[in-house]
């Protein structure tokens, strides 16, 4: 087994193989004058079973064509199977037609990783679980939620806890936290505009009072949901709200936004390499899903059960 990591998220692919006591396949990837990304192997991997991990958060593009290029390149290398292992799943928001006239672009990122020579696809927290069946090829999607129910347990233990889904569409991501957390209490924002040009309407289904509110979701983007559903649960009488989510994508002005919101903390895994991004910040906190991933490559490579890791 080799574990090869692209340059998006290497302290997460550090962590990984400490925990697998393996070393990273050396490689040079690497970038011409005009951008170009050249990949060159330098490490024999002929009858190799690699894994290579890349997340194609942002740069979205460069770090796609990056894991394209690697996946080539092993495969010219003559390894026997490619394994490409993506904490975030980039595009994987547009996973069906909105409009007409408009992409599947999820659909069209799995064709080019099956299509440069993947085997078999490694993921956390997809967006949209139908993603999975976007590829021809055997696709595992991890659940970030054993890692965040023990945080919580360890964190905030005694408290009265309620899960919350921030909108309607998360409510099984919600239900499967809350199973997870001694089947403690669920509640819905229900966000709505009566019409176009209005503030949003949030509406709190659940009975919030006094309760400790944990907020779920996989992707914290702008982060605006996440603010208004904290702000929304405060006024109608919650404790304290704290968010937990997959992917930390936080754009913009995201993180000034929590700074100044009404959450206590917001809890992002480090499925995507921006450790800078939070450092020093008083709301925002790592919690790593190195081991989770780690366990999950050990078991590809054994051809043992990756499922009942969730049992």
């Amino acid at each position: 087994m080799k574990l090869m990591a692209g340059n998006s998220n290497l302290p997460l692919a550090r962590a990984i193989a400490d925990y697998l006591e393996i070393p990273l396949t050396q490689a040079n990837v690497r970038r011409f004058a005009d951008e170009e990304i050249f990949v060159e192997i330098l490490e024999n991997v002929r009858g190799e079973d690699v894994f290579v991990l890349q997340s194609t958060s942002f740069p979205a593009n460069d770090n796609l064509m990056e894991l394209l290029i690697m996946i080539d390149a092993l495969r010219r290398a003559s390894a026997k199977r490619i394994t490409a292992v993506l904490p975030y799943f980039g595009y994987a928001r547009q996973d069906r037609k909105p409009g007409p006239r408009t992409p599947i672009s999820a659909k069209l990122v799995a064709n080019l990783i099956t299509v440069a020579g993947a085997n078999r696809v490694l993921s956390v927290d997809l967006h949209a679980g139908q993603i999975q069946g976007f590829f021809d090829i055997p696709t595992d999607n991890l659940f970030a939620a054993p890692a965040m129910s023990e945080d919580i347990k360890a964190r905030f233990a005694g408290r009265e806890w309620m899960v919350v889904s921030p909108d309607v569409g998360g409510v099984v991501r919600a239900r499967a936290l809350a199973k997870r957390l001694e089947n403690a209490p669920l509640a819905i924002v229900d966000k709505r505009r009566e019409r176009a040009g209005e503030s949003e309407v949030m509406n709190i289904i659940g009975n919030v009072q006094g309760r400790f509110c944990i907020l779920i979701d996989d992707i914290v983007d702008s982060a605006g949901t996440l603010c208004n559903a904290a702000a929304a649960l405060k006024a109608a009488g919650a404790e304290e709200v704290v968010a937990y989510c997959t992917h930390g994508v936080l754009s913009g002005g995201a993180v000034a936004r929590v700074e100044a919101s009404e959450l206590a903390e917001l809890v992002i895994t480090d499925s995507i390499g921006n450790h800078d991004v939070i450092t020093g910040r008083a709301k925002l906190r790592h919690l790593t899903i190195a081991p989770l991933l780690a366990e999950a490559v050990r078991r590809i490579a054994e051809e043992s059960s990756v499922s009942s890791l969730f049992d």
